[in-house]
C-alpha cells in the first residue's frame, strides 16, 4: 500500500523560507515521477514542481528561481525548498507520485496516482 506523508509546513513572513519533505512508503520510489502540487483558498489544485526518475525537473512559472525540488532515492524522500516566499504562495501543499514512462529514451510522467494528505503553508505579508 503506497503512502506519502508530507511535513514541514508552517507560517512564515513574506520573504522567508520553508523546506517541505515527503516520506514515501510502499512502492519502488526510484521508478516514479514525483511532484509537489498546491491548492490555495478558492483555487484549483495545480502543479508547483516535478522531478522524473532521472532527476530532470520542471517548475511552474510562478515559483521559478525561488523553489527547488529534489529527491533522495536511497531514502525514499522528496523535498521542496521554498525561498523568498510570497503571500500568494499560501496553500495546502501535496506531494504526489506517477509512474515514470520511458519512450524513445525520454522520460514521461503518467497520471499522478498516489497522493499525500497535504501540509499547510501560510505566508503573512
Amino acid at each position: 500500500q503506497a503512502r506519502l506523508v508530507e511535513t514541514g509546513g508552517g507560517s512564515v513572513q513574506s520573504g522567508g523560507s520553508l523546506r517541505l519533505s515527503c516520506s514515501v512508503y510502499g512502492y519502488r520510489y526510484s521508478n516514479y515521477c514525483m511532484a509537489w502540487f498546491r491548492q490555495g483558498p478558492g483555487k484549483e489544485r495545480g502543479v508547483v514542481a516535478s522531478i522524473d526518475s532521472g532527476g530532470s525537473t520542471s517548475y511552474a512559472d510562478s515559483v521559478k528561481g525561488r523553489f527547488t525540488i529534489s529527491r533522495d532515492n536511497a531514502g525514499n524522500m522528496l523535498y521542496l525548498q521554498m525561498n523568498r516566499l510570497k503571500p500568494e504562495d499560501t496553500a495546502m501543499y501535496y506531494c504526489a507520485a506517477a509512474v515514470n514512462l520511458v519512450r524513445g529514451g525520454n522520460n514521461y510522467c503518467d497520471a499522478y496516482i498516489y497522493w499525500g494528505q497535504g501540509t499547510q503553508v501560510t505566508v503573512a505579508s
